[in-house]
């Protein structure tokens, strides 16, 4: 499934109980399946992911839209069948981002988290266009 434009996927608008499930979990945190989406407007376009019942371990997270709106991830059809994606209205899509103590803040293009916004089940995959990607794609400065 190709991802055309921003257009086509919108955000979501967390609650206090906007909790995701990733039955695969995370890369590196494989045993950790729910989490909470969080969303401050003072931080916003940035959201958290927090891991349910686990205030010390979050990921901060934010549309690929905002940092690249010409973006156009390719999700292979595996992963649309196991996120029972119908079309890429069904779909969000966030990028975990990291902060570099004294150096550029930047997102992982190449493996973003798809959520289906329906029954909030998501995957992290490796888009099947990775290669035109970076997994440390530099943010500018959002305003």
């Amino acid at each position: 499934m190709k991802v055309a434009d921003a257009k086509e996927i919108k955000n979501l608008e967390p609650t206090a109980e906007t909790i995701v499930t990733l039955p695969m979990g995370l890369l590196g945190f494989e045993r950790i399946k729910k989490y909470q989406l969080i969303a401050d407007p003072n931080e916003a376009p940035f959201q958290w992911l927090q891991v349910d019942n686990d205030d010390n371990l979050a990921f901060l997270v934010v549309s690929p839209f905002e940092v690249l709106p010409t973006y156009q991830p390719e999700i292979s059809d595996d992963d649309a069948g196991f996120l029972k994606l119908a079309g890429p209205e069904d779909a969000v899509i966030y990028n975990i981002v990291t902060l570099r103590p004294k150096g550029q803040t930047t997102v992982n293009l190449k493996g973003p988290i798809v959520l289906n916004r329906h029954t909030l089940v998501g995957k992290q995959v490796v888009i099947v266009n990775a290669a035109a990607y970076s997994v440390q794609h530099p943010i500018p400065t959002l305003s």
